[in-house]
């Protein structure tokens, strides 16, 4: 069941839950995600990176998710998650993405509402939805740099940002940051009740990883109904990653004795975030 984000997410906003969204760059992380949300009955998000999609590799991730999401009777989206070159955002598109984003966040309003436009356009033209973001998550990337400190959005610029781009999804910044946490954060949630009253588009916050549990809750109630998770996921690998090279002793394992914890620790984890956020048996 391969949809498009507005799918799954005009359900959770009137129901008041999230739907997770988990970066699975590889395939185990995929197919742990994927089984765990078949066991919750649970929609889910599976999203790529660019850098995930280089060359061959975009045959690769579009033909597995096509072809393993017609056996799993969920709602499954395909998303490229933070796109900021439009040719690769529209390459994903012509391969079979159901939903993009365009990461515009780094840039000035008016750029970024004009880019984001121009994906919208193509996108929409494809049948594809978009999310879009104001204000600036910050945190660490994925080769662990510093992506600077947080700007919260301006809900004074919601309603021209989503008027003027036609985004099907707005991610926006409250608090929350990339990578793992140094601290503890503090949700603004005044700030999310702004923009909540400013526009009806399905909201999203990235950062979900370490993300408190009575805040994330809180966040979803005010309207948040997209959350993405990913170091969380990393975590979890690397704890059943340590735990396969402590329990194996033949010095050739098979794959399957190396994959078994690993596959046990990411769907407790993703299992774990579709209860936090409320999706399960809403597929």
């Amino acid at each position: 069941m391969l949809v498009n984000m507005n799918d799954v997410l005009k359900k959770a906003q009137k129901e008041h839950y999230a739907v997770p969204a988990f970066d699975t760059d590889v395939s185990l992380l995929l197919k742990a995600t994927i089984d765990a949300a078949k066991d919750m009955r649970s929609p889910v998000i599976l999203q790529f990176h660019e850098q995930d999609l280089e060359n061959e590799n975009i045959y690769y991730v579009t033909s597995l998710v096509e072809g393993i999401s017609k056996h799993y009777e969920i709602p499954v989206v395909l998303h490229l998650d933070h796109g900021e070159h439009p040719e690769k955002i529209k390459r994903a598109i012509d391969h079979g993405f159901t939903s993009v984003m365009y990461d515009g966040s780094h840039l000035s309003l008016e750029e970024n509402i004009r880019n984001t436009k121009e994906i919208v356009d193509y996108a929409h033209a494809h049948h594809v939805s978009v999310e879009g973001e104001l204000g600036h998550v910050g945190g660490s990337d994925l080769d662990f740099n510093d992506t600077g400190e947080s700007l919260l959005t301006n809900p004074q610029d919601v309603v021209k940002f989503v008027t003027e781009t036609g985004v099907d999804a707005l991610a926006v910044s409250i608090g929350t940051s990339h990578g793992v946490y140094k601290s503890e954060p503090t949700l603004n949630l005044d700030v999310l009740r702004e923009i909540r009253k400013a526009t009806d588009v399905p909201l999203v916050i990235h950062g979900g990883s370490g993300t408190p549990s009575d805040q994330l809750k809180a966040a979803i109630q005010e309207g948040i109904v997209k959350v993405n998770i990913f170091a969380d996921l990393r975590l979890a690998f690397k704890k059943g990653l340590d735990k396969a090279c402590t329990q194996i002793s033949r010095p050739d394992p098979l794959p399957f004795e190396l994959y078994q914890p690993i596959q046990e620790q990411l769907k407790e984890a993703v299992k774990a975030k579709i209860q936090l956020l409320g999706s399960e048996n809403k597929a």
